[in-house]
Formats: structure tokens, sequence, C-alpha cells
């Protein structure tokens, strides 16, 4: 339903985005995820048409819809809704006022107008408050009318970039039943954030990016397989430890130690713990605790794209 090849785009000697490829489909959620600065932005500002690719092309709809997306492209525009990170909403306008001015932008009126408005009111939850303005709303509810506003025209194709940022737990698990709900209706959904569980319950396939280019795309079963340990140990010892020693034991990896920490990931947690404890039994070191756990979405983004700050 949703599909970028090879985008590209510079600001002057500043590569932005590099032969950047993705596709989202009917009934998907697609999760778009990168540290600060790796392109994210500018990636999803190219697939709304809002910003022209120097090399690349985005399509829009399947089959015989398939159609090319460019600034002036407004048939295909009309068939992707945006919720963006920043709130796009009039304070001073009752909830229903607002999705009727966006509706309208969109060309509709009269009874299908209302029809939609009333649709995306209570799709989010907030029919009760169609009169009221989002002055008087909570941060979630104003976030839910952001996603209200772009549904009112019923698009074929939804991009959401952080719609939770700042939402309280019970406004964030409402928005995830909306997407849900509308991933079920066929809705093809593109979806960036930063935080990690979300994309772990919601998406359906994950598109990590860095640098301006995809460096894993896959299902989420499929992104964890990228890490060489699948499980990580926690195991507290009375003292230092030589981190070269247990690299070099099969199916441990990258040991680290913060005080009386010691943390290394193992490929298989029953064949490779036995040889690791009796390493530090042999070394002199008493261990007090030990604690396993699988390694999840964030141990492969931070693998892929580094631990170092991105301000």
């Amino acid at each position: 339903m949703l599909e970028a090849l090879g985008l590209c785009k510079s600001y002057g000697s500043r590569t932005v985005v590099s032969d950047l490829s993705l596709s989202v489909r009917a009934g998907e959620i697609v999760g778009l995820l990168g540290p600060n600065g790796a392109g994210k932005s500018t990636t999803v500002a190219m697939l709304c048409g809002l910003v022209a690719a120097d090399r690349g092309q985005v399509f829009v709809g399947e089959g015989a819809s398939r159609q090319p997306l460019t600034e002036t492209s407004n048939e295909a525009k009309r068939r992707i809704g945006v919720v963006p990170q920043e709130l796009s909403i009039y304070e001073n306008l009752g909830a229903a006022a607002n999705l009727e001015l966006f509706g309208a932008l969109y060309g509709l009126s009269g009874a299908l107008l209302k029809e939609r408005v009333e649709a995306a009111l209570t799709l989010v939850g907030l029919a009760d408050r169609a009169k009221d303005k989002p002055s008087t709303f909570s941060g979630g509810m104003k976030r839910r009318l952001n996603i209200a506003a772009a549904l009112v025209h019923d698009p074929d194709i939804l991009i959401l970039d952080e719609p939770t940022v700042g939402v309280d737990p019970q406004s964030r698990n409402a928005i995830f039943d909306n997407l849900e709900h509308l991933r079920g209706r066929g809705k093809a959904l593109l979806y960036t954030t930063h935080y990690m569980e979300e994309a772990e319950r919601l998406c359906d396939r994950i598109v990590i990016v860095d640098h301006g280019k995809v460096v894993a795309s896959d299902t989420l079963a499929g992104i964890e397989r990228l890490l060489p340990a699948t499980q990580s140990l926690e195991i507290e010892v009375d003292g230092p430890v030589d981190l070269q020693a247990l690299a070099a034991l099969p199916g441990i990896d990258k040991p680290t130690q913060e005080g009386a920490m010691l943390r290394a990931g193992v490929a298989d947690l029953a064949r490779d713990t036995p040889a690791l404890l009796t390493a530090l039994a042999a070394s002199g070191r008493r261990v007090t605790r030990v604690a396993s756990a699988r390694a999840n979405l964030e141990d492969v983004f931070l693998s892929l794209t580094g631990r170092q700050l991105r301000d």
C-alpha cells in the first residue's frame, strides 16, 4: 500500500537519507526505528510528499491503483493520513469543529463529513466531548484527537510520528487499541517511536535506520535473531574478572563489568552458562547472584546503532 524505493536526500554536503527502501502492506503495522539524527523525520516527510527526494520514488496503493507520490500529486496524498509528533489541532475550536475543518480541507462536506467526524471521534473515545475545546483536554485526549484528525478523510495509509509522547499509560493503551482496530480494517500503518516496547507490542515488521540507511528490516523474531547471543546473563561477583578470558569461551558474547555486576550474552543458556561459572570459580571469584533474560528489541537496536548518545 506504501512503498519507498531508493530514497536519497542531502542538504548541502550532508547526506540525511541514503538509498532507503521500505514497504507497508494493507492490514500491517510497520515500525520505523532509529536514534536521533538517523534520518527518520526526513524519511517521513518524503513518504508524505512534503519533501521531494533527490533520488528514488514513493508509491501509494496496490495493483491497478498504484500511483507515484510527488509534492504535487494531491490524489495520492489524499490516501495518506499523518499524525505528526507535534500536536496539530486548534485549541480553541471544539473537537468536532477541528475535525470538520480538516475534513473540509480534504473536500468533505454535508452528511458525509458529519458521518466521518462522528466515526473518528467514536473510534478515539471522544464522542462525548465533541463540543469541548482541546484547551480543556488532557495530553492523552489531545493526542487521540490528533489521530482522529488524520483519520477523518478515511485514508488507506496512516503515518504516525511518535504519537504517544507524553501521554499516560491509559491513553497509550487506548491509542494502541485504536491502531490495532485500524489494522484489522485493512489500513496500512507506519509507526515511528523511541519506545522499544511499543514496537514489540504493535508492529508486524520493524525497520531500523541509522545514518540514513536501513540497517535491519524483518519481523520482531527475525530482528532478534540478528544478535549472536539470544540470552543474557547478569552475575554478581566479589571482584574484578578477566573479561578477555571470558570472551574467549565458546558461546560467550561481549562480557562487561560494572562494579560487582558482570553481564554477558550467551548463545545457549543451558550449554554455555556452566562453563562461564566454572571459569569464574577457577579464577577465585565468588558468585553471589545469577539472573538470565532473553535478548529483546532494545538489545538488537543498541547492537546495530551503538550506545553513544545522539543529541
